[in-house]
């Protein structure tokens, strides 16, 4: 072999850069600060105990029922974590965050698998147009209730904290001028109840739980037949009221298992989410969630005082039974509340036979009807 054949064969000498030979290049790979791991570290560690907890003690601990209702956003920076640490070759940590990303998957799948088409009968039965808030017992005005109600223009108006004030503020506006039945829980706290509606009302009763309004019952008589109604409010979980709002999901739990879910329709401020374990078991008790159902999981309700963020849980809710169907559902403003309010279209499959029709013609309007709260 030549001399200049073997010349010709050697590998060409590294380029220079500055007058060193520059280092070759290994692909991609960084390696994150140190500091920058331990922190993460940190982060995703605090996570996998929060999902833990959610997994073995779902709900026994007062801070998880708030960490709960966030389920869809505190796990989030695993997220992250994951694609960092792959790039940085932390391939532990990858492998733990990836464990917390798949938990949040589990946890949520529930709630955004729900969706269904909406029930075949549904799309001919009768409907009602439905508005239902919590309109803050501390709100100043009903002016702005008054301009949503006079546009959505709803037939059945369920409302939670509104005062006989905030009632009489909506009577002497006009906007209650098509809705004659009232069902008024008198008080001057959170715990007042207000509902209107074009239909007749029957059977009013209030349920208490710890000598506090729980659930206002009451039957609808629409001109497919009458309607069960339940407006529910329960007390925030936090803070200091855990054990009290754990008893109250169950007490509804239990008043469903004694009811049946057939041909019920529940509305209101559940301070409960997916995530929170006593709303989990109502809704196993055969109720569908409406905004689920129309795959509006994300609309969310609560809270509005935290501008400029906005609403980050939906704690109130729009739930039906079979015979009743939620086919439309969205959310509006709540001025001056810390709610959004929900308009919902709920349709309800007719019973067979004229006889409801009959019963509901023969009821009056009760004007101004009201159960004094204690």
């Amino acid at each position: 072999m030549s001399v200049a054949a073997t010349r010709q064969s050697a590998p060409p000498a590294p380029a220079k850069r500055n007058g060193r030979h520059a280092r070759p290049v290994r692909g991609p790979w960084w390696r994150a600060p140190s500091w920058v791991i331990a922190v993460l570290w940190i982060g995703t560690a605090a996570l996998a105990v929060v999902a833990v907890l959610r997994i073995v003690a779902w709900d026994a601990l007062e801070p998880l029922a708030l960490l709960n209702d966030y389920t869809a956003f505190i796990y989030l920076p695993a997220w992250l974590v994951v694609v960092v640490a792959l790039l940085g070759r932390t391939f532990a940590l990858a492998a733990v965050a990836a464990l917390v990303m798949a938990a949040q998957i589990v946890f949520m799948l529930p709630e955004l698998t729900a969706a269904q088409p909406v029930p075949r009968w549904a799309t001919s039965a009768p409907t009602v147009r439905l508005f239902d808030a919590n309109v803050f017992s501390g709100n100043p005005s009903m002016a702005g209730y008054v301009r949503e109600i006079t546009a959505v223009k709803p037939e059945l108006i369920t409302l939670e904290e509104a005062t006989p004030i905030d009632a009489g503020m909506l009577e002497r506006s006009g906007a209650l001028a098509g809705l004659p039945y009232h069902l008024d829980v008198a008080r001057f706290d959170p715990k007042a109840f207000f509902v209107a509606s074009k239909y007749p009302l029957s059977g009013d009763n209030v349920v208490y739980f710890d000598y506090i309004p729980l659930l206002v019952q009451t039957v609808v008589h629409l001109p497919s037949g009458p309607q069960d109604l339940w407006v529910v409010h329960t007390t925030a979980p936090l803070p200091g009221a855990f054990s009290q709002w754990k008893g109250q999901l169950a007490f509804i739990d239990r008043l469903l298992a004694e009811r049946g879910p057939s041909r019920l329709l529940i509305v209101g401020d559940f301070n409960a989410t997916w995530g929170s374990k006593g709303f989990r078991s109502i809704l196993s008790s055969g109720m569908t969630d409406g905004a689920a159902a129309r795959g509006d999981a994300f609309a969310m309700t609560w809270t509005q005082a935290t501008h400029p963020l906005p609403p980050l849980v939906r704690i109130d809710h729009v739930l039906t039974g079979p015979g009743v169907a939620v086919t439309r559902i969205g959310t509006d403003a709540g001025p001056g509340s810390d709610h959004r309010a929900l308009v919902a279209t709920v349709a309800i499959q007719p019973r067979p036979g004229p006889r409801a029709a009959r019963v509901s013609a023969k009821l009056r309007p009760r004007q101004g009807g009201h159960l004094a709260g204690v």
